[in-house]
């Protein structure tokens, strides 16, 4: 046989390669990680608050537009750039403000999340809700950090103590704080018992 058939032979097959490790690759490994976990079957929504109204920006104009209004009926002059810097001015500021508050102190509670701000928690990690405090002496809820990416609870809210199941205790908030606690509550309970989201309960 020629020497170089018999170079041919002994060198290893695509299939029977080796790693450095000495184990043999198989071309036909699984590259993939498996499925990617189903979404949240969030449910009904049950309480929302947006943070801020965009009804807020028309302030600006309006204003602008009654100033603009008395230079017009008045003998003087109409102080057309000054106006329009002020216009700009106005209303810039009540965009950011407005999306500001709708991105960080929007609340949207459903079947089986709670949204604090930019932060999405789902009910299941909540393992007790605290009652209310009527009494004088605080309670260690009440000085716990808030849910979401704030530090604090944000002004015009109050809070509602929440143990998380790490341990963790945690506020969560909201202006109408009375009508959160309660669907709050008995979402969490739903959420605890195992139950489905009410349309998937209505289905089976």
């Amino acid at each position: 046989m020629p020497e170089d058939a018999e170079a041919a032979a002994d060198e290893p097959r695509p299939d029977d390669t080796e790693t450095s490790d000495g184990t043999e690759t198989d071309d036909d490994t699984e590259t993939d990680d498996g499925p990617l976990p189903e979404p949240i079957d969030e449910g009904e929504l049950l309480f929302s608050e947006p943070g801020g109204s965009w009804w807020v920006v028309a302030i600006g104009p309006v204003l602008i537009g009654a100033v603009l209004a008395l230079e017009i009926a008045g003998p003087g002059q109409v102080h057309w750039p000054v106006m329009m810097i002020f216009a700009v001015i106005l209303v810039g500021f009540s965009v950011v403000q407005v999306h500001a508050a709708r991105t960080h102190v929007s609340v949207r509670l459903t079947e089986a999340t709670l949204q604090q701000g930019t932060r999405t928690l789902p009910l299941t990690d909540i393992a007790k809700i605290y009652p209310e405090n009527n009494g004088p002496e605080h309670q260690t809820w009440e000085s716990a950090r808030a849910l979401g990416e704030l530090p604090a609870v944000p002004r015009r809210r109050k809070g509602v103590g929440v143990k998380l199941v790490d341990g963790g205790i945690a506020q969560a908030w909201a202006r109408d704080v009375g009508r959160f606690r309660d669907e709050l509550t008995v979402a969490h309970q739903a959420a605890q018992m195992g139950l489905p989201p009410r349309g998937r309960r209505d289905d089976s």
